[in-house]
């Protein structure tokens, strides 16, 4: 990546950690728009491929921009077997980009390792990236190892300009997440990077109005002490996890620090944005 620069610590706004961890089975079961653009890169890749997932907004469904490299510059595509081409995102105008300007670029996410980076190493703070300044709200996520195992993930639902709010919540997410103790450097090679940019916010009519694998969810709630309470996770995490809709709703209470017992009536109080 060249001469790395860095920047100070800075302290989270409207920070919202984003993922599951490794699998927990959860029990229940169960049967539309929180959107999300993301894009991986590992530490050690580069050369873009994109692979733009897309489905219809008409209906509620958001856009998914999915750009993954393999370790080695080999890439690994996955692709929307229900759309099967390249479609156009649309900016918070709601204007369509061309398939070869996707707002989500493989750019972001070599641009949160040089933060990390230099941070890590005392640098002065990267240049400006070229990819677009455009206002999203965003989550960074950093995973480990061969099984990519989830090392940090923390975002915000107010949308931001993408050249600050990566380098802020580059550094949050890495550094800041209460689940894990903080990146070092030694971590900086087997480290794989996820930016997402969150679309298409919908109200659910109720807590089952969402589906695996489509849509983000976030959800409030009244915990036992009488206290609100959100939780959030990407449209990836439940089919990652092999969860069903409750098995995911119950995780995300118990995420947000529900302990009481989960009953279907409870389950109805529940206030969902997709």
């Amino acid at each position: 990546m060249g001469k790395r620069r860095c920047v100070p610590p800075l302290e989270p706004k409207l920070a919202a950690g984003c993922c599951g961890v490794k699998k927990p089975k959860l029990s229940g079961s169960g049967t539309h728009s929180h959107g999300n653009q993301a894009t991986t890169v590992p530490g050690s890749s580069s050369g873009p491929l994109q692979n733009h997932q897309h489905t219809d907004g008409n209906n509620g469904r958001e856009n998914v921009s999915d750009l993954t490299l393999g370790p080695g510059n080999s890439p690994i595509t996955r692709m929307n077997p229900t759309s099967g081409a390249l479609s156009p995102l649309t900016r918070p105008n709601g204007t369509a980009n061309s398939t070869k300007n996707l707002v989500v670029t493989a750019e972001m996410c070599c641009y949160c390792f040089d933060v990390l980076y230099c941070h890590l190493y005392g640098f002065p703070q990267p240049r400006l990236p070229r990819f677009t300044n455009d206002p999203y709200p965003l989550f960074v996520t950093w995973k480990t190892g061969r099984d990519k195992r989830l090392r940090g993930c923390i975002g915000t639902f107010s949308a931001m300009n993408l050249h600050s709010g990566l380098r802020e919540y580059t550094l949050t997410s890495a550094l800041k997440d209460s689940r894990f103790p903080p990146l070092t450097r030694e971590e900086l090679p087997k480290l794989f990077c996820s930016v997402s940019l969150l679309t298409n916010f919908e109200d659910a009519s109720d807590y089952l109005d969402w589906e695996v694998g489509i849509h983000g969810i976030r959800i409030e709630f009244i915990n036992e002490k009488g206290v609100k309470r959100t939780a959030t996770y990407l449209p990836e995490v439940a089919k990652e996890q092999d969860w069903d809709q409750i098995q995911t709703i119950d995780s995300l209470l118990r995420k947000g620090g529900f302990k009481a017992p989960i009953t279907n009536d409870f389950r109805k109080t529940i206030k969902l944005t997709r």
